[in-house]
């Protein structure tokens, strides 16, 4: 990423746009990438280093094809991607449920890019678009229960654990994870405020 500015920087000269099929490349990547940071320890490393890249490349394909996208959407979900110019520095993925809630199922920086605020600035865009699309609902995401600076993370953001149970990953391992939630007026809060740091994610 040559040119760019050092971390404390970034969430100055970023924009927060509604994600493409252009963008799925570099959104797989990413979130390779990101997983091999932040869950190195806590996933097999044959799974890190071995079929996750392509998971994640055949995930993002299908997630953005133009057959699967409509008004900035997809059939799933919504994305936003944190950009300075063509340089990607981090995603959300918002996905509204049958139940009302929606799932923030993922949100990722670029590993390089963590501390600068980038995490913060998209979960904030996050909430803003869940409050203005699906007023009055929570928001939720699932995180691995061992990963233990993005649990820190996202309970300083006000979110409060509300179930925990297994997970089953593609490769056949379990791990043990923990929902948090948000209700309305926290998401509402939260959107309304301003945060610095982001620790990455296995979710």
């Amino acid at each position: 990423m040559g040119g760019m500015a050092a971390p404390h920087e970034s969430i100055k000269i970023m924009e927060v746009r509604t994600g493409t099929g252009q963008d799925t490349l570099r959104v797989a990547s990413l979130h390779t990438d990101s997983w091999q940071a932040a869950c190195a320890g806590l996933m097999p490393a044959s799974y890190l280093e071995g079929p996750l890249r392509d998971q994640q490349a055949d995930m993002w394909k299908s997630r953005l094809a133009p057959a699967n996208q409509r008004d900035g959407d997809t059939d799933g979900g919504h994305l936003l991607i944190a950009a300075h110019g063509i340089d990607l520095l981090g995603f959300a993925y918002l996905i509204p449920g049958s139940d009302g809630r929606v799932l923030l199922d993922n949100l990722h920086v670029d590993p390089a890019r963590t501390g600068g605020g980038i995490g913060r600035y998209l979960l904030r865009h996050a909430f803003t678009w869940a409050a203005t699309t699906h007023p009055g609902q929570p928001v939720y995401l699932e995180v691995l229960r061992d990963n233990t600076r993005a649990i820190a993370f996202y309970t300083k953001a006000g979110g409060r654990p509300t179930a925990a149970r297994m997970v089953r990953f593609p490769a056949g391992f379990e791990l043990p994870e923990i929902e948090y939630t948000w209700d309305a007026d926290a998401i509402s809060a939260y959107a309304a405020g301003a945060g610095r740091t982001y620790p990455g994610s296995c979710a």
